[in-house]
């Protein structure tokens, strides 16, 4: 079995108008203003598994330095490609979450960037939802390391606050995926205009820039008691 993997997802809402005027009065219903209704029909229902999806997956072996991302091209053929060590193919969204829960059951550590309050969970609903069944626990105990949360070794349990991949990567001289011109904000518009490539390069970018900060972590940061 290999050793480590380093995954990430980028995910859309879906389109507020389609949804029945009772789930459209629920997720509005807190909503402070006008300005936050906007927010939350154009930018948050990505956030949740029930009103969003997972449009790419990226992996990438730190060990290897060889990488997979499956991303959505609806009513678009794109042929499967190499680029910089990474490996590109398309699929639907069940498509492309049968092939990571393949590939990741053949690994025994896996390290993400705010994964444990976001893309396992979302993986693992979206799985549920669409009938996938999981091959791995992607939410084991917090203190083991099975699943390396950076977010949450960066800030040491929440010693202090948080801050996004954008902000370490360029504090450790990381190169930033968003230095490419796209952010997550983007993934949705740029899913719209069908820059599928972009966004599926934009997530093989968050994840090397993950998997560098990983290899900062476990070399100056990373703390093994039982060795002293």
């Amino acid at each position: 079995m290999n050793n480590k993997i380093i995954f990430d997802i980028e995910t859309i809402g879906i389109d507020f108008e389609a949804l029945d005027e009772k789930s459209q009065e629920y997720l509005l219903k807190y909503a402070k203003d006008e300005v936050e209704k906007e927010e939350i029909k154009s930018q948050r229902l990505g956030l949740y598994p029930v009103t969003g999806e997972i449009v790419v997956i990226g992996m990438y072996n730190p060990d290897t330095e060889r990488g997979a991302v499956y991303f959505q091209s609806p009513k678009e053929e794109i042929a499967p490609y190499v680029k910089k060590s990474v490996e590109y193919s398309t699929g639907s969204e069940k498509e492309i979450l049968e092939k990571f829960w393949a590939d990741i059951k053949n690994y025994n550590q896996f390290v993400t960037f705010n994964g444990r309050c976001f893309d396992c969970p979302f993986i693992m609903m979206r799985s549920a939802i669409l009938g996938v069944k999981p091959t791995r626990n992607l939410m084991p105990n917090r203190y083991y390391m099975t699943h390396i949360d950076l977010m949450d070794q960066l800030t040491f349990y929440g010693a202090f606050r948080k801050f996004n991949l954008d902000f370490y990567a360029k504090s450790f001289g990381i190169k930033s995926p968003k230095e490419g011109g796209i952010t997550g904000l983007d993934v949705k518009p740029f899913f719209k205009e069908k820059k599928y490539r972009e966004i599926a390069e934009y997530c093989a970018g968050d994840v090397i820039a993950t998997a560098e900060l990983f290899g900062i972590w476990n070399k100056y940061i990373k703390f093994d008691d039982r060795n002293y």
